[in-house]
């Protein structure tokens, strides 16, 4: 790995960068101090973005679609506890007047102002509330803590990550936040992701490494098989650091790949990991496959699987659940190649059944991570999964979500 960790590190760690947030009284949580939050950077930024797949798309995601064709942006506003979604005419000029008020507060221009909204489904923002919260908003270098907080609904825990490393001799930081803990499954689902870099990065590239991270990471996790309106990955450049354009066909360019997968990588863990109700992360590693394709197809049926989130959640180490998952996921698969482990405690080789010590396969099972690794023995595809185990408590929060 070539960078680091930065310690409490968030959105706001790199360089040119500042955030707050307010209560705006837009989400019934009132136990999370924030609802409504502005990223800003002093300098244009180039941006890239990634969003649901979802035919219904919510008024921001639209805006934000549009905007993402002229490649920069300045700042961003979002909120929590409505996802201004199926609001018809009326959510499209909500999510305009967003920007507008976020932009005079910081004064700039209305269309460099990103907007992105989460939470209930068919409910029009209280926009008297966001305009007046909007004003009272105070920016700073540390405010990308509240701005973790502010969009969080049904998550437990706030998502946020940085690191730095050498690039052309100037020190570069990526940083970002997330939220999702529901409605998460590969393709995007009821998810936000913000990030920001000081490195100075061609747009079209940008856009380029950003599709990647998020397809070996927000497209790999899942929990509960429903995609969202909502989904949006921003990701903002402001060439603060000073190294010279980072384009596509610059050698190093993977020192700065490798760092945005393994931001994206954590952050999608920090969601399937905080999947509502939740008490255990699933990891599904397929190797051998005959492509990528299949292996991915393979790992996020294993994860999206009910019947193995369930035996996950009871430490039942019923593992033909997971080769049955497998086996239905379109991957090509040939049973009498077939080799399945639990951590490394290998349950099936070449198709057939080991003895094993149930009582070491049951703790494996009761571990926070439970990691399962199979390997189809029929070409050099790989791929990793995440997902979570599924609780009656999923239940019990969804089902008086809006009550």
């Amino acid at each position: 790995m070539t960078h680091q960790l930065v310690h409490n590190g968030t959105i706001t760690s790199p360089r040119g960068f500042s955030a707050g947030a307010t209560f705006a009284d837009i989400k019934a949580w009132k136990e999370k101090p924030y609802d409504l939050a502005m990223l800003f950077s002093d300098d244009p930024c180039m941006v890239a973005g990634v969003f649901t797949t979802n035919k219904i798309k919510a008024a921001p995601v639209l805006l934000c679609q549009n905007r993402i064709a002229r490649g920069n942006s300045q700042a961003l506003v979002v909120n929590s506890g409505c996802a201004n979604a199926c609001t018809g005419q009326s959510g499209a000029a909500n999510a305009e007047q967003m920007a507008v008020s976020a932009a005079r507060k910081l004064g700039i221009d209305a269309s460099d102002v990103m907007v992105a909204s989460t939470g209930v489904i068919g409910t029009q923002l209280p926009m008297e509330k966001i305009e007046r919260s909007i004003d009272r908003i105070e920016m700073s270098p540390d405010g990308g803590h509240n701005l973790a907080q502010a969009i969080m609904t049904t998550d437990t825990v706030p998502k946020e990550i940085a690191v730095e490393f050498e690039f052309e001799g100037k020190k570069i930081t990526l940083g970002g936040v997330a939220k999702g803990a529901g409605m998460i499954h590969p393709n995007m689902a009821t998810m936000l992701c913000f990030l920001t870099t000081d490195a100075a990065i061609e747009q079209n590239f940008l856009q380029e490494m950003l599709q990647r991270a998020v397809d070996v990471s927000f497209n790999m996790i899942t929990v509960d098989g429903d995609t969202s309106t909502n989904d949006t990955v921003l990701l903002m450049a402001n060439g603060v650091a000073g190294n010279g354009t980072l384009h596509k066909d610059d050698p190093d360019a993977v020192v700065f790949q490798n760092a945005l997968d393994d931001v994206c990588i954590d952050l999608a863990r920090c969601i399937a990991r905080d999947g509502e109700g939740s008490t255990k992360l699933i990891e599904a590693i397929v190797e051998g496959a005959l492509s990528d394709v299949d292996a991915r197809l393979a790992a996020r049926t294993i994860v999206g699987s009910p019947l193995v989130k369930t035996a996950v959640y009871g430490s039942d180490p019923n593992w033909g659940r997971v080769v049955a998952a497998a086996g239905r996921s379109g991957a090509e698969l040939v049973e009498s190649k077939v080799d399945l482990y639990l951590d490394e405690l290998c349950l099936m080789q070449a198709g057939s059944p080991l003895s094993f010590d149930v009582e070491m396969a049951q703790a494996l099972m009761k571990k926070e991570n439970v990691c399962f690794r199979i390997c189809l023995n029929l070409g050099d595809g790989r791929a990793t999964a995440w997902g979570c185990d599924l609780t009656e408590q999923y239940i019990a929060l969804n089902g008086d979500y809006t009550t």
